[in-house]
């Protein structure tokens, strides 16, 4: 339970130093990379982009740019922890041909070839498995316990080995969720900054500035562009992982039901 405690530990951590370097990162990509004079017309970060010039471009988005380039790495960078996570979590091979395994042992009835098979596979549904056959074995060798005692003491135990584990799987989940609807919501922000910035050359006494215009459009548009593409993949990765966490916890809860059942069968 301790070493389950530390790994729940260690994804909280990760979370807490990624989101300040990625900030960090985004700072410095926007002010030196994108920023550089070289990117605009007269080497002036004051003037236009240069034609085709992107990074100009995107600089011209402005300060909420650096936010929303976080928040889009953020995304990245979750998404990569996450799906190695829940690949590794898997196990070696497919689950549902991996239940198949240990439901086709416990028939025999063989427990010991189960614990071998979930050893072998590894993983977070092979180690509630596992946890549950442990108990198995130990409540088959008990004659203090009645038949009824024995199950429950088998339920209780994979329900406790299942609620150490499925946490590790949805850490950081939270945040794919929070992103979804806050990178929409930037965005929204930095475009409302850029058309304010618009109109305001609109409205300069005269002729309109041209240049404050085609920037505060910039500004508006680029902002909209990063809000929605990071919403958009925060709830595809998200509803993506949430599915593949449903299918374990399914896979588990076959297997649990499996082991009560031919423990049941052959402990009459």
């Amino acid at each position: 339970m301790k070493s389950k405690l530390k790994f729940k530990g260690a994804f909280a951590g990760f979370a807490t130093i990624v989101i300040p370097v990625l900030f960090v990162v985004a700072i410095v990509l926007f002010f030196f990379v994108m920023g550089n004079p070289q990117n605009f017309q007269g080497n002036n970060p004051e003037n236009l982009p240069k034609p085709g010039n992107y990074l100009g471009t995107i600089y011209k988005g402005g300060i909420i740019v650096p936010i929303l380039m976080t928040v889009l790495m953020m995304v990245i960078t979750f998404t990569i922890e996450r799906f190695i996570t829940i690949t590794r979590a898997k196990g070696k091979g497919s689950i549902s041909a991996f239940v198949v395994r240990v439901y086709q042992k416990l028939s025999k009835p063989d427990v010991a070839s189960a614990i071998a098979e979930c050893d072998s596979q590894r993983g977070s549904v092979a180690n509630v498995i596992k946890a549950g056959l442990l108990k198995y074995k130990e409540m088959a060798g008990v004659k203090e316990l009645t038949r009824d005692q024995k199950v429950v003491a088998i339920k209780q135990e994979i329900e406790e080995a299942t609620s150490l584990e499925l946490p590790i799987l949805e850490q950081n989940l939270v945040i794919l969720a929070t992103i979804a609807p806050l990178a929409t919501l930037l965005g929204l922000l930095g475009t409302v900054l850029g058309m304010i910035r618009a109109f305001s050359a609109l409205a300069t006494a005269g002729a309109p500035d041209a240049v404050a215009l085609a920037t505060g459009i910039s500004e508006a548009l680029i902002n909209t562009a990063f809000g929605i593409g990071s919403s958009a993949l925060a709830v595809i990765f998200y509803n993506y992982f949430t599915t593949k966490i449903d299918k374990m916890t399914y896979n588990i809860d076959e297997a649990g039901v499996a082991i009560i059942q031919d423990f049941v069968a052959h402990n009459s």
